[in-house]
């Protein structure tokens, strides 16, 4: 959203964060982060406001029309304080720390998230939204202890900043015993989540309700090892809820961030790039699964919203949709039943009907939420119909759009799109990840280094683990995907350099931010898996699907190693620990080689990506590779032979998908 005002901007006006340029004509005296604004707080002796939020947060925008643009608030913070605005997702390491900070103060976290530091940057107060009256009062009254309880203000900061520097590792692992990980950890991580399982909606049993896709996938790989039908029911059934309430967009395509409820019908309609990332590859493996034809609508109809409205010409992915749109959460999405009307004439009561729209509204302020119910038919003319609400809703005025491009979340993206690939074999959705990889190398990699964001131009800020671990992921899948050999070269080199830059030797994990980066007041690593599976998760899938593949043993062992003190609390807590339960599944499991060589390894490849096989690694070439796997394979005639290896014991070489894929079972 760009600001009407056209008063001299303030120093946002040269940042690349959409987010930053919404405050850019704020009577406010910002500053990005930076030496500039940390050096003057010091120079000044003024605390620090740290104001953190992202352009598609709802009560970001309220504080900024309620506070930040009022010329007497903005005189209280630019007289008393050093003010700097940050985008939480291109600077996700700030928000890490103060987040974690403001829950210490018992302080529910969320955005935007405002928080007073020292002038040497420890925090010693801190919430989320104020009313207008509540900030200005506020202000001042920061204003008044810093100067009147000053040492007693340092103290306890100190004591915060020391609480911080405790990791998470540190509080919730364990000494590892080089424990063997069986199957009974698995059933024990599957009980728990079973327990928590919402028989009458789907999803874990508690509102608001996030997606999570992470657990639902750890879930699929459970019924892989077991045969349990009841954790492929409780997926299927997720996924069939999950789409028929207002959280997914019923004529775009496209899921909203969260429900507010627990019946997945009224979402907070932001919608972003990481989650429907990760529900391509989830419909996709359900799918492959259960061949629900439902599931292959979602993931057709969301890549289609990904490619009208949030790709950028260059083939890179934006980052997210506001809920916003006129001043009103959810307006460009629900209906009165008079705007119904008016498009679909004489096919309104149908219509309607299906979409349980009501003429009070059955949403807030007469507005109609389009949800359904997969039991009942369509009407006549259904297609029709959807088509012509889409075109009027398309003339409405749209919700902003955050139009910077994350090098973390596109490789997720790639991720989904290789996903929904290899499940229907669409070669359009390889093209599209394939764009996207390209946008990155173009314009988020230079000299050695992958950059976080993209916005017009490269942002100064390189790459944290969660962008290098992403990236990681989707050459390793592209790979998977094309048999290009240079992908997993590429795969490769990121994994070297996360180990060589990111890793903390005390204790095998990976810092947030590489040794070089910037040093905040806290090193964080990232342990727990949220609606994005966290870094050092992400990073030990990495490091063991590579460590099978290119044959190092030590990376297979290092990923071992990273899972051990967390045994414990992963089978104890897998919904906050979920990625990290399927990298456990895979060591009990075992990840299979499957080589494939000859003139038709193509073919073979899609015969049996199309399959469910969470646990096979496809490797192939039509002629010879230099990949150890290979050695002593090359194709000696015009027969293509796949070979299925555990732990580099390999069966006899078959000829057919169905051969190998009885050898995997």
């Amino acid at each position: 959203m760009t600001p009407e005002k056209k008063e001299k901007p303030n120093r946002l006006f040269h940042a690349t964060s959409p987010y930053l340029l919404q405050h850019a004509y704020n009577p406010v005296d910002w500053f990005e982060w930076g030496p500039e604004a940390l050096t003057k707080a010091k120079k000044e002796d003024k605390p620090i406001l740290v104001s953190i939020g992202y352009s598609s947060c709802h009560w970001c925008h309220v504080m900024e029309h309620e506070s930040f643009e009022k010329d007497d608030i903005a005189q209280l913070m630019n007289l008393n304080f050093v003010c700097i605005k940050v985008d939480r997702e291109e600077r996700p390491d700030i928000d890490h720390v103060y987040m974690e900070a403001v829950q210490a103060m018992g302080v529910n976290g969320g955005w935007p998230l405002n928080v007073f530091l020292t002038p040497d940057q420890k925090p010693f107060y801190g919430g989320t939204y104020f009313p207008s009256e509540n900030w200005a009062r506020l202000l001042l009254q920061i204003h008044q202890t810093f100067l009147e309880k000053r040492k007693e203000i340092e103290d306890n900061a100190g004591h915060l900043s020391r609480h911080l520097n405790v990791s998470d590792l540190q509080r919730f692992g364990q000494q590892a015993h080089n424990e063997k990980f069986s199957l009974q950890d698995i059933e024990k991580m599957v009980a728990v989540l079973e327990s928590r399982f919402d028989q009458t909606w789907g999803g874990l049993d508690k509102a608001p309700k996030f997606v999570m896709p992470t657990i639902w996938l750890c879930l699929l790989r459970h019924h892989a090892v077991t045969k349990n039908p009841e954790t492929l029911r409780m997926v299927e059934y997720t996924l069939l809820k999950m789409q028929e309430g207002g959280l997914y967009d019923q004529l775009g395509g496209g899921f909203a961030r969260y429900s507010v409820d627990s019946k997945w019908f009224a979402p907070h309609f932001e919608k972003m790039l990481y989650d429907n990332a990760q529900l391509l590859s989830l419909y996709a493996e359900a799918f492959s699964i259960t061949k629900n034809p439902v599931f292959k609508t979602i993931a057709y109809e969301t890549i289609g919203w990904l490619r009208r409205e949030m790709t950028h010409p260059g083939g890179g992915f934006y980052s997210a949709l506001d809920a916003d749109s006129e001043g009103s959460e959810g307006k460009f999405y629900t209906w009165t039943y008079s705007e119904l009307e008016e498009v679909l004439g004489e096919e309104t009561g149908p219509f309607t009907d299906y979409f349980h729209c009501t003429r009070e509204g059955n949403w807030e302020h007469g507005r109609n939420i389009l949800m359904r119910n997969e039991t009942e038919k369509p009407p006549r003319h259904f297609e029709m119909a959807k088509e012509r609400l889409l075109k009027a809703r398309n003339a409405r005025v749209r919700p902003g759009l955050d139009d910077k491009i994350l090098t973390g979340w596109n490789a997720l993206m790639i991720k989904g799109l290789t996903d929904a690939y290899r499940a229907w074999g669409e070669t359009e959705f390889l093209d599209v990840a394939e764009a996207s990889i390209r946008f990155i190398e173009q314009n988020l990699i230079h000299q050695g280094r992958a950059y976080r964001s993209f916005k017009d131009k490269q942002s100064s800020t390189e790459g944290f683990l969660e962008d290098y671990a992403f990236l990681i992921q989707a050459y390793s899948s592209l790979y998977h995907s094309s048999f290009k050999e240079d992908y997993l070269d590429k795969a490769k080199m990121w994994c070297d350099y996360v180990l060589i830059h990111f890793t903390d030797k005390k204790d095998g994990y990976f810092h947030f931010s590489a040794a070089h980066a910037e040093q905040l007041i806290a090193q964080k690593k990232e342990i727990f898996d949220n609606v994005i599976p966290s870094s050092n998760s992400v990073m030990a899938r990495n490091l063991f699907h590579l460590g099978v593949m290119l044959d190092i043993e030590d990376w297979k062992q290092k990923a071992i190693a990273m899972v051990s003190p967390l045994i414990s609390i992963i089978r104890s807590e897998p919904g906050y620990l979920s990625n990290w339960g399927i990298l456990v599944t895979e060591i009990v499991h075992g990840m299979a080689e499957v080589v494939i060589v000859g003139p038709r390894a193509e073919g073979r490849r899609q015969e049996l990506a199309s399959q469910y096989l969470p646990f096979a690694l496809l490797m192939g070439t039509t002629s010879k590779s230099k990949l150890s796997l290979f050695e002593g394979r090359s194709s000696r005639d015009d027969k293509t032979r796949i070979y299925v290896c555990f732990n580099k014991t390999c069966q006899r070489p078959v000829e057919t998908s169905e051969e190998a894929i009885a050898q995997l079972n």
